[in-house]
């Protein structure tokens, strides 16, 4: 969107609207943006905003059409995972940037993988999640449980985990005073407050199964 914006920028309100996010999350990746290197610029005021710097490029990326491919199936396939849209959003990044040729390849080897999209939680609630996440901040949700009781709670974000096609929010819950398991699907409004979290860790959430583990970068 900011290269796209040209010499006229873009807003920080407009760019929360169209990613469904809060305005300080999107300053927070501009700023991590400029951080990185990005030669972006801003103009305050009415009609101001951000723009990219004419002429600015990515650096140069380096995928074959089978890797490329192998990243939009594996986002695709898990559009409840944390995060998912900002993958789906760095993926098409790295598209934009591949040569013609590559990227044409790519194109038509992706006809040949199907998934099946399901219904995806919501994208305000979500977004609220993974901000309370990443700033370990207090989330304040309203949520349903099995047995169909309503309840408002307070809750320190810890883990997000996905288990039996379910992904769950594990958090200190400040009305039990103990670890609870939330399933996202069953979160029916969820706000970022102002207060941090208080310091509980993952160790506290116990062992996690044999075959679970961290996403990360590393093959191991």
């Amino acid at each position: 969107m900011l290269r796209r914006s040209g010499a006229r920028g873009v807003s920080a309100e407009r760019l929360a609207r169209e990613f469904e996010v809060s305005v300080r999350t999107i300053k927070r990746d501009l700023d991590a943006l400029e951080n990185s290197g990005a030669p972006l610029w801003s103009r305050p005021g009415p009609g101001g905003g951000y723009g990219l710097a004419i002429g600015a490029s990515l650096p140069p990326v380096s995928l074959s059409p089978a890797q490329a491919v192998a990243l939009m199936a594996a986002v695709s396939a898990a559009p409840d995972a944390p995060y998912a849209d900002l993958a789906a959003a760095g993926i098409q990044k790295i598209l934009d940037v591949l040569d013609p040729k590559t990227r044409a390849r790519a194109d038509k080897l992706a006809h040949r993988v199907w998934v099946n999209a399901l219904p995806s939680s919501s994208r305000a609630i979500k977004s609220a999640l993974e901000e309370a996440m990443a700033e370990q901040r207090v989330i304040r949700i309203r949520y349903t449980s099995r047995d169909e009781t309503t309840t408002t709670r307070d809750v320190e974000p810890v883990l997000f985990a996905s288990t039996n096609g379910q992904w769950y929010l594990i958090g200190w819950c400040r009305m039990r005073d103990a670890m609870r398991w939330f399933t996202v699907s069953h979160i029916e409004q969820a706000t970022v407050t102002k207060a941090a979290c208080s310091g509980h860790t993952i160790h506290e959430v116990g062992e996690p199964p044999a075959n679970a583990r961290p996403v990360h970068g590393r093959s191991e």
